[in-house]
C-alpha cells in the first residue's frame, strides 16, 4: 500500500499530476481544488494517497491532507460513489464544505458537484451524517501533523488555504467544547455548521451554536 508520496511536482493537469519520487514518476489523480492549491512545477510537495486496485487497473489518488483522504474513503463507501465522483464532491465543496453539508443534511450542496444526481446526494447525506462530528474533530490533530511534516516553510501571510484551515480548526474546537458540555455529537455538529454563517472564531462559534442548542444560553 502506498500511503504517502513526497517528491518533485513535474506536471499538473486538470485532474492529475506527475510526482517525481527518487527518479520514478507517479501519476496521481487529484481533485480540481487540489490542483489549484498545489505549488508551481518543480516544487517539492507531499500528497497522502489511496491506491485503487482492480484486475485491469492500478490508480493512485492524491490528497493534500489526511482529512481529505479520510473523507474520500467515507464517500467511496457509499453505494454509487466511485473515486471520480468522490473527487468531484471534494473538489467542489472541500473538506469543510463536505462536513457542513452532511452535518446539515444539505443534499442540494452535494448535488452541486459534477456527476452527482439527487439520489446519490441524498444517500451520501443519509449514510454519512453520523460520521461528520468525528471528521470535524480531526482538524486540530491534522494541523499539527501538517506543521511537522511540511516540506517547505509556511509563509507568514494569511492566504485562502490558511484561512480555511483556521476556520476548520475553530469549528473542531467548538464542536469539542459542545460535546464536552454533554450535547450529542450530531446535534453539536449541525449547530456548529449552522453557526459558521455567523462566526469564524471558536468563541463566536460556541456562542452561536449554543443559541441553537439551548436558546437560553449565551
Amino acid at each position: 500500500m502506498i500511503g504517502r508520496l513526497t517528491g518533485r511536482l513535474d506536471w499538473k493537469g486538470t485532474d492529475q499530476v506527475l510526482l517525481d519520487v527518487g527518479g520514478v514518476g507517479y501519476v496521481v489523480h487529484v481533485s480540481e481544488r487540489t490542483v489549484a492549491e498545489l505549488p508551481p512545477i518543480r516544487t517539492p510537495v507531499s500528497l497522502w494517497t489511496e491506491l485503487l486496485v482492480r484486475e485491469d487497473l492500478l490508480q493512485l489518488f492524491g490528497f493534500r491532507t489526511v482529512q481529505e483522504r479520510e473523507w474520500h474513503r467515507l464517500l467511496t463507501s457509499v453505494q454509487g460513489v466511485g473515486a471520480k465522483v468522490s473527487l468531484a464532491i471534494l473538489g467542489t465543496l472541500g473538506t469543510e464544505g463536505v462536513a457542513r453539508a452532511i452535518a446539515l443534511g444539505d443534499a442540494a450542496a452535494v448535488r452541486a458537484s459534477p456527476g452527482v444526481g439527487p439520489k446519490i446526494a441524498q444517500r451520501v447525506v443519509n449514510e454519512l451524517r453520523g460520521k461528520a462530528p468525528a471528521m470535524m474533530l480531526m482538524e486540530e490533530a491534522e494541523a499539527d501533523i501538517a506543521a511537522a511534516q511540511a516540506p517547505t516553510p509556511v509563509a507568514p501571510t494569511m492566504g485562502a488555504a490558511p484561512r480555511a484551515r483556521a476556520a476548520s480548526s475553530a469549528q473542531s474546537e467548538a464542536l469539542s467544547a459542545l460535546t464536552n458540555l454533554g450535547y450529542a455529537p450530531q446535534d453539536a455538529a449541525r449547530a456548529v455548521a449552522e453557526a459558521a454563517a455567523e462566526a469564524d472564531d471558536t468563541a463566536g462559534l460556541i456562542r452561536a451554536a449554543l443559541r441553537r442548542l439551548a436558546p437560553g444560553e449565551r
